[in-house]
């Protein structure tokens, strides 16, 4: 391709002396003969063996780096080693590796390697370097010789050199390449490219790709650009190369003096033969030369211009350096990306800026503007096509209702639709624009392309499908069907089938192909219209849908594989309010649920009774008789769970007398049965009830007399039943059933058995109360008898048992005058109490707890008038009181308690009883000890003592029992020998003032009164029932007291 076809640009902006000659001062007209970059330097070798490194603020420093002329030098990419070869004295080729970075004493680069490089003849001159990532290196020579080494350029030690021979034409330039498959060398020589595959050593492939050769410095290599890895220019045009074979041409004419590239541009200098500085005839004439920029990705001629002799182009710093004639420095800078798209939109050429910008790898954002100025541009030239071409790039950025306007326009409908498509497969259409699409074809009755567009198998779905049903459906229904089956709207299929075709089966039909989940969803929304028009169908179908549902069409499920099968149920619940017009039919689906699963909510339970009972108040003759006994048979099911009130409630509200007695009977609400028959008259349902749950319900009963009473209708027989009863199981006093009879037109006839019946039984009673009196009168003289007994006589013990170990009674012992005797040892270990007889302890405890809860009752008399309000039988009540004590008067502070006990006095002394005896005895045996059941023992203690006496009487009280264990032989006497002994304590049954003869219950009226002789007052016990001033009890509080 001749570059004359190329666009041509000015991207490039030449300034001169950049670097305000400070080169030209650092070389002083010495001449450059070599130069590279990278590492951000510019070096320079010239012919006096200077090498001069030039940092970005154009400061150079120099240092000898040979004795004579610097031929090549190459600064190795990202890194600090400088490479060399130049001529020392002896003109032997020396190459030498710096480091930059390190200095010596003066200032220069350290030199880490010098190595002097022999070619295949003696004499050749170095004419080109390569080095690739600090392991390969290879130098050609003007004999045609190539040295390549392998390993660390800068240690010399490791490095493994290889000759490659080429004949004797010079080598004008070399190049690495490194790809995936091997390792590769260019070599260009003045006559022919070559290609080594240095992969194995001492077996490198030599590849001819072209007879034809290039000059010195017209040759580069460039990974920029795929098909050119290796470019050498000719007199006629520029080459590339790759490592599979030649590759493109580009035909720029003239002879090449240097080539430079960076990125993917390209910098040319060749001769200008029209142009020349002085004339043609003069020797001293310098010749000009054109400096030509080229875009090798976007084919572009991006620049040119004359130079004077130029000597060098370097790329660094992000633009070109261009040393001329005199050690001038020029810059060549591309100009930013701004400014060329400004320029190119100024002349209209979008499809130029949107190549510059890809290749400046422009973002998404800037390239739809490009694309979007570039449509308008075109629109308004009226080139729609192309216009809506670069508009469809700019999907996803740009707002469609900005190309959609320009559209409208019913001649550019084409393009719209082509541009509605574009935004479909994209996937960004909304609903309008689907819309407008399939409105777009419509128009255009492009019947195939719509139906291309919705019904087309394998291919993405590019649009919204329940627009695309909804426009369809205006236009066909069979068209949407389709649609929206193919889709799986199930929704929609349904919808236009219920309401445009009114096919109703078919909707049934397709509910059952549907999975579980939609079916169910779809059958709660259209269920009702379903049933109004195909009841029947669609029950069967909610009993599949509430049983174990499989849509139709899916395989049976083998049996192997049922019990990891989980069941696919509706709820039935969720369907009740379907069939709200339609109760056959809900009575129809709830009994095969309950059929199905007895278990079923009471929901299901609940409405299946309300509609049975409808339907059952609405029928006549034997339909009617055959749904009760149905209601009844679901009503006696143990395990129909429905709710008994409200079935109760819904029973009453039909009337279903049935189903409300036995729900009564089964809740135990007898009373309300009892009322039931009552109100409807039937007495023989009312004595059947009585019969049957009487002995659970007395009150029934009563219930039944009340109701007798009220109905002046009831029969004779009814009411005799009644009283009858009432006679035999005492459930009212006779009384009450007068008073309750006196109310009725109840005849003496009616009630004459009743009340001889009474008259018997009072009088029956009558004798036995008289018996019971006569038997506690004779026991309550025994008990005088046996109390004066006591009083009056001693009490003899004989028992030569001890109550409790049964052996035989030693002394020490203990005996109460209940006649139980004990050891003192077994005594101590099973008594529970120091004072009481263990034996009767505790009866005893019995009567004093029956006599302290008296005495806390004694003064509830707020307690006592409430309940007497309360009670049904107010003369028990005031009896129970009575017998508690409740109207006696309190004590006074100093008197002792009706049940408190009168003891006297301890003895004041420790000694214990056993001491005693011995000191009154003379060290004798013990004698038997008596205690009296009375009497209360304070504690057993070694410490304290009762008088010595040889017999104790049965008053005395030991108020501490001393001695050791049972197994020891007691010896308290020598203890307390010195100890006088104390007077015996008196017997609490002896005549005393102490003792009040009207506290004795028991005592004869005509009893002559005791001759006591008081040893110190006591207070006077008044009658509790006697009038006193000085009491203080409230005759206000006494039922029955006088008013």
């Amino acid at each position: 391709m001749s570059f004359m076809e190329w666009r041509r640009f000015n991207f490039f902006d030449l300034s001169k002396n950049v670097d305000e000659g400070k080169i030209q001062e650092a070389l002083k007209g010495s001449q450059v003969t070599a130069s590279s970059s990278g590492h951000s330097h510019l070096v320079f070798g010239d012919s006096d063996g200077f090498v001069h490194l030039v940092n970005r603020s154009f400061e150079a420093t120099t240092y000898r780096a040979h004795e004579g002329r610097v031929g090549l030098v190459h600064n190795i990419q990202n890194s600090s080693l400088l490479i060399t070869i130049g001529e020392d004295e002896g003109g032997s080729t020396i190459l030498k590796v710096w480091d930059t970075e390190k200095k010596d004493k003066q200032g220069s680069p350290i030199c880490l390697r010098s190595s002097r490089l022999h070619s295949a003849t003696k004499g050749a001159a170095a004419t080109a370097l390569a080095v690739h990532q600090n392991h390969l290196l290879a130098v050609g020579f003007s004999d045609g010789t190539v040295l390549l080494q392998r390993g660390e350029v800068g240690r010399e030690r490791s490095l493994k050199q290889v000759v490659l021979r080429d004949g004797a034409n010079s080598v004008s330039g070399l190049a690495f390449r490194i790809t995936a498959r091997a390792p590769f060398l260019f070599v260009a020589t003045t006559v022919s490219v070559l290609l080594y595959n240095i992969a194995n050593k001492d077996k490198e492939q030599r590849i001819q790709l072209d007879s034809a050769g290039c000059e010195l410095s017209c040759c580069v290599a460039t990974d920029c650009i795929p098909e050119c890895n290796f470019i050498i220019g000719r007199s006629d045009a520029i080459y590339c190369y790759t490592t599979e074979g030649r590759g493109p041409c580009y035909a720029i004419e003239g002879k090449k003096k240097l080539l430079q590239i960076s990125r993917t541009y390209l910098v040319v200098v060749a001769e200008d033969k029209n142009k020349a500085v002085g004339s043609s005839s003069d020797e001293n004439a310098i010749s000009c030369e054109t400096v030509t920029v080229l875009d090798l990705q976007n084919k572009f001629l991006v620049f040119t211009a004359p130079a004077r002799e130029v000597q060098a182009v370097l790329s660094e710093w992000g633009y070109f350096l261009v040393l001329t004639a005199g050690n001038n420095l020029l810059g060549l800078m591309e100009k930013d990306v701004q400014s060329k798209l400004a320029m190119l939109f100024k002349k209209n050429l979008y499809d130029v800026a949107i190549r510059i910008a890809k290749s400046h790898h422009y973002g998404p954002d800037g390239l739809s503007d490009i694309f979007r100025q570039f449509g308008d541009h075109l629109y308004n030239k009226g080139d729609h096509s192309g216009a809506i071409e670069q508009y469809i790039k700019t999907i996803d950025k740009l707002e469609p209702s900005y190309i959609i306007r320009k559209y409208l326009d019913s001649q550019l409908i084409e393009h719209l639709t082509t541009y509605l498509q574009a935004l479909h497969k994209h996937g960004l259409a909304g609903e309008d624009h689907t819309t407008l699409l399939l409105n777009c074809y419509t128009k255009l009755n492009r019947t195939d392309k719509l139906r291309e567009f919705l019904l087309t198998k394998d291919r993405d779905l590019d649009f919204d499908v329940d627009t695309a049903i909804k426009v369809c459906r205006q236009v066909s229904s069979e068209d949407a069907l389709t649609l929206a089956k193919k889709h799986g709207r199930h929704e929609w299929y349904l919808k236009i089938q219920l309401e445009d075709k009114h096919e109703y089966d078919k909707v049934l039909e397709y509910l059952a192909q549907l999975p579980f989940n939609e079916a169910e969803a779809n059958i709660k929304r259209y269920g009702s219209l379903l049933i109004q028009h195909v009841p029947q169908e669609t029950t069967d179908f909610l009993k599949r849908l509430c049983t174990d549902f499989r849509p139709n069409g899916q395989p049976a499920i083998d049996r192997r594989e049922s019990d990891r099968h989980e069941e696919d149920k509706a709820c039935p619940e969720d369907f009740i309010h379907l069939f709200l017009e339609n109760s056959e039919m809900l009575i129809q689906f709830l009994e095969n649920m309950v059929q199905v699963d007895p278990h079923a909510s009471s929901l299901v339970y609940n409405t299946l009774l309300e509609h049975y009972l409808q339907v059952w108040e609405a029928s006549k003759g034997d339909e009617k008789k055959q749904l009760g006994e149905k209601v009844l048979r679901l009503l006696q099911n143990s395990d129909a769970n429905y709710d008994r009130a409200q079935t109760l409630i819904l029973c009453q509200l039909h009337h279903f007398s049935q189903g409300l007695l036995f729900l009564y009977e089964e809740a135990k609400m007898y009373q309300h049965m009892m009322r039931y028959h009552s109100v409807n008259k039937d007495y023989e349902g009312l004595l059947a009830c009585c019969r049957k749950f009487g002995a659970q319900d007395p009150g029934l009963w009563i219930e039944a007399l009340s109701t007798c009473t009220k109905d002046h209708s009831t029969p004779s027989k009814v009411l005799s039943e009644v009283l009858q009863v009432i006679e035999r199981e005492r459930l009212l006093p006779p009384l009450m059933v007068i008073d309750a009879l006196a109310e009725s037109n109840a005849l003496l006839g009616d009630v004459r058995s009743y009340l001889v019946g009474v008259l018997k039984a009072e009088e029956e009673l009558t004798k036995q109360e008289e018996a019971l009196i006569e038997k506690y009168t004779n026991e309550t003289k025994a008990i005088r008898q046996q109390i004066r007994a006591i009083e009056t006589s001693n009490v003899i013990f004989r028992a030569n048992l001890c109550n409790a170990c049964n052996q035989h009674l030693e002394l020490p012992s203990v005996h109460f005058l209940c006649q139980h005797s004990f050891h003192q040892h077994c005594f101590e270990s099973c008594s529970e109490s120091d004072h009481e007889c263990p034996v009767c302890l505790p009866n005893n405890k019995k009567i004093m707890d029956i006599i302290k809860s008296q005495d806390q009752s004694r003064s509830l008399h707020e307690s006592f008038h409430s309940q007497l309000e309360r009670a049904q039988d107010g003369f028990s009540l005031v009896a129970d009181y009575f017998g508690r004590g409740v109207f006696n008067p309190p004590p006074s502070a100093d008197a002792p308690s009706v049940t408190q006990k009168k003891f006297s006095e301890p003895p004041k002394d420790n000694l214990g009883t056993e001491a005693r005896l011995r000191l009154m005895e003379g060290g004798g045996a013990p004698k038997n000890i008596v205690c009296s059941s009375s009497d209360r023992y304070d504690s057993w203690s070694s410490k304290k003592s009762a008088p010595e006496a040889p017999v104790l009487s049965s008053s005395q009280r030991f108020e501490s029992w001393s001695g050791p264990p049972a197994k020891k032989s007691p010896q308290p006497a020598t203890r307390q020998a010195n100890r006088s002994p104390q007077p015996p304590a008196k017997n609490p049954f002896d005549d005393s003032p102490e003792y009040d003869d009207a506290k004795n219950p028991f005592a004869d009226e005509d009893a002559a009164p005791r001759e006591t002789t008081p040893k110190k007052s006591t207070p006077k016990h008044v009658n509790p029932f006697e009038e006193e001033e000085d009491d203080d009890y409230d005759k206000n509080l006494n039922p029955f007291g006088e008013d």
